[in-house]
């Protein structure tokens, strides 16, 4: 009876963060579309609709058997295909499986909603400039097989996982792999019409709703507890809570850090700086949230709040266009994130440090060069070009891609 009870609990706590998970997308959602410029609001609604509901498909379709394929003992641990589709084992629905942490079918929908993640944070970077058609086709590409093939040599068995690379929630597995993807992307899109004077200063593109990018990055922060609290596999009292003080803590300083820092160089309070600090402590503690005690997660958070700053004015110092600081945030804190594993907290040392680095590379050097490859495929059959034409840019990708608006006019339906 005790051990029905502990089951249930645990699957009733996976199921909860699954659904934290989930409703990160609507905070990813109003991030996007506060930040940049109310003309290209559905757009980037469309494209956040569109990456979960694909995302889950092909993970069903494929990606979940891609991902833990199931590797055999000696395996190389590179790849490995389970099967279309998606059936759940025998005992899948038993303290058999996952030692009674959850079911087979809350598995495969926790790491569901992880997988669409990488290809929101993609949204985001390619806002206002890149082909709805041509983001879809590599949206598929990149959540159906690139995601997958990573997470498995870590979270499905395979080799980073016995060279002994640690990331327990995805600092490098879904923020640094969807980051990799942004920053070539937008190396190839080129910057939006206006953001860089004819010698190269950078100037701000105000988006036009503050206060839902700062609903967005809240909703965020909250369902950071499913996607850290949710990681830990099961409801384990103390590891859970451990997990979300850490969580917390990290976003806090990394919120102060970069508000302040800003302030220092910049002489002004720059919300939105405030704002990608929080998401920066949220992806920097994400690595190693189970591991690492109160003070290692403000460490951490003070440190990402700092990288978010100088990495924002690192993309514009290369002319490189990031509406939304993915890159900084996502892949830059996703770096940081991941190699605090080998400097603070349960697995500390120059060993793992250097393991940490060793999976970064790998894992950076993969996705750069299929991001490449991939974003080749899709401006072939693009036409020539993932981008918009400049006068579709200039009216609004919502009137050139959708043919609506995002805010009527009610004026113009008063007699």
């Amino acid at each position: 009876m005790e051990t029905t009870a502990l089951f249930t609990a645990n699957n009733v706590w996976m199921m909860i963060c699954t659904a934290l998970v989930f409703f990160m997308h609507l905070g990813f959602s109003f991030l996007e579309i506060g930040l940049t410029r109310q003309k290209n609001t559905i757009n980037i609604l469309f494209k956040n609709f569109f990456v979960i509901t694909v995302g889950l498909l092909l993970y069903a379709l494929g990606g979940f058997n891609l991902m833990y394929p199931g590797f055999e003992d000696g395996a190389l641990g590179i790849f490995k295909f389970a099967g279309f589709g998606i059936a759940a084992p025998e005992g899948g629905m038993t303290t058999a499986y996952a030692d009674g942490g959850y079911t087979w079918w809350t598995d495969f929908l926790f790491q569901g909603m992880f997988a669409a993640t990488a290809a929101t944070i993609v949204s985001g970077a390619v806002a206002e400039r890149i082909k709805l058609n041509s983001f879809m086709i590599f949206a598929i590409l990149y959540v159906g097989l690139i995601y997958p093939i990573v997470g498995s040599w870590k979270w499905g068995g395979g080799f980073l996982d016995a060279m002994g690379f640690y990331d327990f929630a995805g600092s490098t597995l879904v923020h640094s792999v969807g980051g990799w993807a942004a920053l070539v992307a937008i190396y190839l899109l080129g910057a939006r019409i206006g953001k860089f004077d004819a010698d190269g200063t950078a100037r701000a593109i105000p988006g036009h709703n503050l206060p839902l990018a700062a609903a967005g990055v809240l909703i965020l922060w909250l369902g950071w507890f499913g996607f850290n609290g949710g990681s830990v596999l099961s409801a384990d009292p103390e590891l859970t809570s451990l997990t979300l003080v850490t969580t917390c803590l990290a976003a806090a300083a990394g919120g102060v850090a970069s508000a302040i820092f800003s302030n220092i160089l910049y002489k002004n309070f720059d919300l939105t700086m405030f704002m990608n600090g929080v998401l920066g402590g949220l992806v920097g503690i994400t690595a190693g949230a189970d591991q690492m005690g109160p003070t290692d997660a403000i460490l951490i958070g003070i440190i990402a709040g700092i990288i978010i700053v100088l990495g924002i004015a690192l993309i514009d110092k290369l002319k490189l266009d990031d509406p939304v600081g993915a890159v900084a945030v996502h892949l830059i804190c996703g770096i940081w994130g991941t190699l605090a594993v080998g400097i603070f907290g349960a697995m500390a040392g120059l060993d793992q440090f250097l393991i940490q680095l060793a999976g970064i590379g790998i894992v950076g050097a993969f996705c750069v060069i299929c991001s490449f490859f991939l974003l080749y495929i899709v401006k072939l059959l693009s036409g020539g070009s993932i981008r918009v034409e400049k006068e579709e840019e200039l009216k609004g990708l919502d009137l050139a891609e959708h043919g609506m608006d995002a805010y009527a006019d009610f004026r113009l339906n008063q007699h």
